[in-house]
């Protein structure tokens, strides 16, 4: 008896770490675009990629669908969650609404322990983001940007307002990433201006400025709006000209 549970927990646990593998993998490849909107995922393909049998690949498309990053379609297969930029406005009014709300709920309702923690996450955020400007490599700061927000949701204590937050800055973490070289090198933004943007936001949610919050949260977000139309409108003027 004891042989065989040692035996089945020596079969588990490579699969655990095995489905991990492939899910930290495969996340990292979406974010930064190696995998782009709509590519086909193979379990099998996959299978032979990572050496793992079909089940714990599963296991990570089911922890990447539940994301958003990956879709399955009607016959089983799975993709990529595709982008659809005639959505991008839509996309934008909603982050900047909910921005707005989960900021200001938070400097109503955040506690001593909530700003300890917003500020240690901003901390992490800035040392990302150094990291993401030095190397080139946006997703160290996407994903600190990501914490950093999440965390002053939290605070605002509603849970819908954090929910539908979340979901939002889920899905905007692709369009980030595909901005991001171009805002920091054609835009001429620094990591420094990033930075004192969310240290005022702390500090209004920390002497619990709920209207101030809120016009920063607003700002912020017509921020990234501005950027990334005009990446947008840049993108499709540069195809224009190389298809004349």
């Amino acid at each position: 008896m004891l042989v065989k549970k040692a035996a089945a927990r020596e079969t588990t646990v490579p699969r655990e770490t095995g489905s991990t593998r492939v899910y930290t993998e495969l996340r990292h490849d979406i974010l930064r675009m190696v995998l782009p909107p709509s590519a086909p995922l193979d379990e099998v393909g996959l299978g032979k990629r990572f050496q793992l049998s079909r089940s714990p690949i599963r296991e990570a498309l089911v922890r990447l669908a539940s994301e958003g990053l990956v879709v399955t379609l009607q016959n089983r297969s799975t993709i990529v969650a595709p982008l659809d930029f005639r959505s991008v406005p839509e996309f934008l009014d909603a982050l900047d609404l909910l921005q707005r709300a989960t900021h200001r709920s938070a400097a109503i309702c955040r506690s001593q322990r909530d700003i300890e923690e917003i500020e240690a996450t901003l901390a992490i955020f800035e040392k990302k983001a150094k990291l993401s400007f030095d190397t080139g490599d946006w997703l160290p700061m996407i994903e600190g940007n990501y914490d950093f927000h999440i965390r002053i949701a939290q605070a605002g204590r509603n849970q819908y307002f954090a929910g539908f937050y979340k979901r939002i800055l889920e899905e905007g973490r692709r369009m980030l990433y595909f901005h991001s070289e171009f805002l920091f090198k054609s835009l001429g933004s620094t990591v420094e201006r990033l930075n004192q943007h969310h240290r005022e936001m702390v500090e209004a949610i920390r002497i619990q400025d709920a209207n101030e919050a809120e016009r920063l949260a607003h700002e912020h977000a017509r921020q990234f709006k501005g950027d990334f139309l005009e990446y947008m409108e840049r993108s499709i003027t540069s195809k224009m000209a190389i298809a004349t």
